[in-house]
């Protein structure tokens, strides 16, 4: 009996110290240390001969020539916008609606300027404007699954592509228009105005300067109750992607900004993401009010967040949501080891006293932790910190227009480069990190919101550059 106790005594001791032993080799000793691995998305190797395009420049162009694809909701308002853009030329229109190009040639006379070549009547016009001689960009303004198709037949013929957001919606596309870029040594540039917005530029040159001292965390959004434009897009095709497609789908505009704001391949790269949805509750019923059929298998929640997490361990928050009555938002947070910054719903920053001069700002020294800034030291430190491109745009946005400007900065921005031979503001590794969350959080929705791993698209190239900054010719 005394023996058999033994026995008991000893394997219940062994089986504990398993336990123990399990147990220390599945505790997480360092912060970033993971238990479990991000699902692995394939990085396709580097064709032959290609390098990378970070901080590609091409030979100046006295004329930006630029031939228009899409004219139907956006493309009209970025036709009146380039009649005002010293050193731009429109030479091409293309739609597959006759009457739509009829209504652009409209605004070019309006302009002063002659009407130009036009293509319209099948799916494939606008094939023969990416292959005129006359033109050296081609502006991409149709719906999300032409962008891609479009701009590769562009960059093979030559030219420089501007693509509406978002530029690419599956990891195949993405890859295409890199190596097709990198081919070709071309521009590809995807038209985030957001960017530009006035709150945004200020404080990212502020983030910059160093006023909420290093960037830990963004978050940004696309919430945008789009009831009232449902119908306005050709052939129901939006509604019917979000009906067929889950995850966030419209990540750009959140994007944008907090990436440019964390250096994103430009000294950190975003190394994985988690998203989670709500059920398409009011997607379901919409689409069965607008389209009449049933609505049972609408796959895009009303409400997505995705989590992203950088190489230097910092961390970000996207959010969309295009179906539940909101206050448009675009979130825009940053958050930084000495302040911070939000625009959405209130506008305004928080910044420690001792990280800005008194000189700057009234009232220095009630400054807090724990409280937004007063209006007058918010004014006061936006007049300071006023980013050179609105210095200089500003005014002129305001009349050409566009998003209260910002679309109008945008493509200034875009022939100034092109003219100057400069950088563009935003490369083809933007377009792709930004336009990856939409194929990337539906792989991790369908996976129990599983991490997923974020290729490096430079593919390698991501700690080139240290730090983000805009180009300019002096």
């Amino acid at each position: 009996m005394l023996n058999k106790m033994t026995k008991l005594l000893v394997g219940g001791m062994f089986c504990l110290s398993l336990v123990a032993c399990k147990s220390k080799q599945t505790t997480v000793s360092a912060p970033d240390r993971m238990m479990y691995q991000p699902i692995k998305v394939m990085t396709p190797k580097r064709p032959a001969g290609q390098t990378d395009v970070v901080n590609l420049v091409t030979p100046k162009l006295e004329t930006v020539r630029v031939g228009f694809i899409g004219l139907g909701m956006r493309g009209p308002g970025a036709v009146q916008r380039f009649t005002h853009i010293p050193g731009a030329k429109v030479t091409a229109l293309c739609d597959i609606r006759p009457e739509r190009v009829e209504k652009t040639q409209a605004i070019l006379e309006k302009a002063g300027q002659s009407r130009v070549p036009a293509y319209s009547g099948s799916e494939d016009a606008w094939k023969a404007l990416c292959e005129r001689d006359d033109i050296d960009l081609v502006y991409i303004v149709t719906d999300w699954k032409t962008h891609v198709p479009m701009a590769l037949y562009a960059m093979e013929k030559g030219k420089h592509v501007a693509i509406e957001v978002p530029g690419a919606m599956t990891m195949d596309e993405i890859w295409a228009l890199i190596d097709m870029a990198e081919k070709k040594r071309l521009h590809c540039m995807m038209l985030e105005n957001c960017v530009y917005d006035y709150f945004e530029l200020t404080s990212l040159n502020m983030a910059q300067k160093g006023v909420f001292g290093e960037i830990i965390h963004a978050e940004g959004s696309y919430i945008h109750a789009l009831d009232d434009f449902w119908k306005a897009y050709w052939n129901n095709w939006r509604l019917d992607y979000n009906a067929k497609n889950r995850g966030d789908v419209y990540p750009t505009h959140g994007m944008g900004p907090a990436c440019q704001a964390l250096d994103i391949h430009r000294g950190d790269k975003m190394n994985y993401l988690v998203s989670f949805d709500t059920k398409p509750f009011k997607g379901k019923q919409l689409y069965e009010k607008l389209t009449g059929k049933n609505g049972d298998n609408f796959q895009n929640g009303d409400h997505t967040m995705t989590m992203i997490k950088t190489e230097k361990g910092k961390t970000m928050q996207i959010q969309h949501n295009v179906m539940t009555p909101r206050p448009y938002s675009r979130m825009y947070q940053l958050t930084g080891t000495k302040g911070f910054a939000n625009k959405y719903p209130t506008q305004g920053y928080t910044v420690e006293p001792e990280n800005i001069s008194k000189d700057d700002v009234p009232n220095h020294e009630n400054l807090n932790s724990h409280g937004f800034v007063p209006e007058d030291v918010k004014k006061a430190l936006m007049k300071k910190y006023k980013h050179r491109i609105h210095v200089e745009l500003e005014e002129k946005a305001k009349q050409v227009g566009g998003h209260g400007g910002m679309d109008f900065i945008m493509d200034y921005r875009l022939v100034y480069c092109l003219r100057n031979g400069l950088p563009l503001d935003m490369d083809v590794y933007d377009l792709a990190e930004w336009s990856c969350l939409v194929p990337l959080s539906k792989l991790s929705l369908e996976n129990g919101s599983a991490p997923v791993e974020i290729p490096d698209f430079t593919r390698g190239a991501w700690n080139k550059v240290q730090k983000y900054r805009h180009a300019f010719a002096d």
